[in-house]
C-alpha cells in the first residue's frame, strides 16, 4: 500500500541570479511499512524535503500526498491538525516541553486534540521505550538519549502514517545513537511504522531497507539495502 506519493517537488528560494532550487522536480513515493533512509551533504536539500514532507513548509510547486490526502490542498490550520495526527516529526534537539513530564509530553499531540491517549497503546509504547521508570521526570532529569525516546514516543502516540526523523542521532553520543535507530527499527517492525530518517551517517543509512541520496536537491540514487 502507498503511504507516501511526491511528485514534481519544488522549493525555490530567492530570484533572478540568486535563485536556488532546494528541492528539484522530486518525485518518489513509500509503501506503508518501508523504513527509509535520505542521505547527502550538507546543503543537498535533503531537510527541506523532509520539511516539505512533514507539512511543516510549503513547496513551491508540486505534490505531497500522505495516505491519499494531497497535503498542500489544505489550509495552514487544517494542515495543522493533519500534522498532528498523521506526521509523528522526530528533531534533532529533541523540542520538548520542559514543565511536562514524560508521560506529558508523549500524549501532548492527544491533548492538543482534546483526546485521551489509549491507556494500553501509552502503557505499551512507554515499555518499548524503557520509560517506565521515567514517567513521572521532567526533561532536565533525562539523559540526551532518553529525551530523544520520549520524542519518538510522541511522534508514535496518534499511529501517524509516516514517521519523519530530521538527524535524531547529531546530538548523540555512540551508545545512544545505536539505542535510537534500534528503536526506530524496532517501531518499524512491531507497530508497522513507515520511517523516514534524514541523517549524513552512511552507518546509520545501513539500518534502512532503502536509501535515497539526494544532490544539489535532486534525487542520484535509490536503492535497497
Amino acid at each position: 500500500m502507498e503511504i507516501l506519493k511526491v511528485e514534481n517537488l519544488v522549493k525555490t528560494y530567492g530570484r533572478g541570479e540568486n535563485q536556488i532550487n532546494a528541492v528539484d522536480n522530486i518525485s518518489f513515493s513509500v509503501q506503508k511499512g518501508e523504513f527509509v533512509a535520505i542521505v547527502g551533504a550538507s546543503g543537498s536539500g535533503k531537510s527541506t524535503l523532509l520539511h516539505l514532507l512533514g507539512g511543516v513548509d510549503r513547496p513551491t510547486s508540486g505534490k505531497v500526498i500522505i495516505d491519499g490526502k494531497d497535503i498542500y490542498e489544505l489550509n495552514n490550520d487544517k494542515l495543522a491538525i493533519f500534522r498532528r495526527r498523521q506526521i509523528g516529526l522526530i528533531y534533532q534537539f529533541y523540542n520538548l516541553i520542559p514543565i511536562l513530564n514524560v508521560e506529558e509530553n508523549i500524549t501532548l499531540p492527544c491533548d492538543l486534540d482534546g483526546d485521551e491517549a489509549e491507556k494500553e497503546h501509552l502503557k505499551e509504547l512507554i515499555k518499548t521505550l524503557g520509560l517506565e521508570n521515567r514517567k513521572a521526570h521532567l526533561p532536565n532529569q533525562l539523559s540526551g538519549g532518553q529525551q530523544q525516546r520520549v520524542s519518538i514516543g510522541r511522534a508514535m502516540i496518534n499511529n501517524p502514517a509516516i514517521m519523519l526523523a530530521d538527524e535524531p542521532t547529531g546530538n548523540l553520543d555512540s551508545k545512544a545513537s545505536e539505542e535510537i535507530i534500534s528503536l526506530l527499527k524496532l517501531s518499524n517492525k512491531k507497530f508497522n511504522q513507515t520511517v523516514i530518517i534524514i541523517t549524513h551517517d552512511l552507518e546509520i543509512a545501513k539500518e534502512a531497507s532503502r536509501v535515497i541520496t539526494i544532490e544539489d536537491g535532486k534525487i542520484i540514487k535509490d536503492e535497497r539495502n
